[in-house]
């Protein structure tokens, strides 16, 4: 049996405790598998006058879950006002990132959720990681090149091979050995978590029209077309590189199970395009599984019940997935 899910809530000015909310009520109609929310309640009463019930610890959320909003309180965030971000809310959603975090690497979750935090306000209190991508990734104590950032709907995955950086610094950041990295842990990451037994990639070429033999630069030739050869003769499917503009329609995702891009927008704009309400943030090459929705804290709309928890609810249930893959295979030997 798969252990009880961790969900940090995120910046509790945020959407973040207003989705969580949301996806438990709709636990029964979408399948959601048990989980705890991590951080103020008091953020939860702001945005929604359900049933929540604190617990110790994620062994006490069966017993919760089908009749409360499990809730293993991290105080302090002050006085809670949705839409107005202020330093106490980031030092709570830190904490509520620390422990959930903690929670999963110890083994006492069966996988990590995590909510939309504000990167600004986290600085302001002392966070150092581009993201909460490399917390996990350095809480895990895995090198970040081994880690993938995966954006995931019900068409299509993308994998940014550079992620949080200047997009003037691609070019130099862009090596053979980053590609390779990249590649090997989203093939490990397919099947793994998402049960792809044969991964397909796809690269796209970071230059228009694929470079056009050199004409518009030469990554292509001199980055992405070795690194794609030496992934073949390892037995990889790999396709590429292509024109990025010709690769995401219907027919061209058909025949990839995830495209990997040159840089974050590149990747990001399809997804979040065909994907908006849906997307995932799964990281790849981790000792745990981790998730989180696709978007951000959208401090505008907070507190006006207006939030689509879509993105959440697919979050939960892809961790929830992973996780069982995993315990099945960890009894199957």
């Amino acid at each position: 049996m798969t252990a009880p899910l961790v969900l940090s809530m995120g910046d509790p000015a945020g959407i973040g405790p207003e989705i969580t909310a949301k996806a438990w009520a709709r636990r029964e109609t979408e399948a959601l598998p048990p989980f705890v929310a991590i951080g103020d309640p008091r953020a939860i009463a702001r945005v929604w006058n359900g049933p929540m019930e604190a617990v110790a610890q994620p062994s006490d959320v069966a017993a919760v879950f089908g009749r409360a909003l499990p809730v293993l309180a991290v105080p302090g965030a002050g006085d809670v006002t949705p839409g107005a971000p202020d330093l106490e809310g980031a030092r709570c959603a830190l904490q509520s990132l620390e422990l959930a975090a903690g929670l999963a690497v110890q083994g006492a979750a069966g996988a990590l959720v995590t909510g939309p935090v504000s990167k600004a306000q986290l600085y302001r209190v002392g966070f150092t990681q581009p993201g909460q991508t490399e917390f996990v990734t350095d809480r895990c104590g895995i090198a970040r090149d081994n880690a993938v950032m995966m954006l995931a709907g019900p068409s299509l995955r993308v994998v940014p091979i550079t992620t949080h950086v200047a997009l003037a610094d691609v070019p130099r950041l862009l090596t053979i050995d980053l590609v390779l990295a990249k590649a090997r842990a989203t093939v490990r990451g397919l099947r793994r978590t998402f049960g792809i037994a044969e991964p397909r990639l796809a690269f796209a070429g970071l230059n228009p029209h694929a470079g056009e033999s050199g004409e518009m630069g030469r990554e292509e030739i001199d980055v992405l077309e070795p690194a794609i050869s030496i992934l073949r003769s390892e037995g990889i499917d790999c396709a590429g590189p292509m024109a990025a503009d010709t690769m995401f329609h219907p027919r061209a995702r058909a025949r990839y199970d995830a495209a990997l891009c040159c840089y974050h927008d590149q990747a990001l704009l399809p997804l979040k395009t065909l994907h908006f309400d849906e997307g995932v943030n799964v990281t790849l090459g981790l000792p745990i599984v981790r998730t989180s929705p696709d978007h951000g804290t959208a401090f505008a709309i907070a507190g006006h019940d207006v939030a689509e928890p879509g993105a959440m609810i697919a979050a939960i249930r892809l961790a929830g997935e992973a996780a069982r893959r995993r315990t099945a295979a960890r009894a199957c030997g």
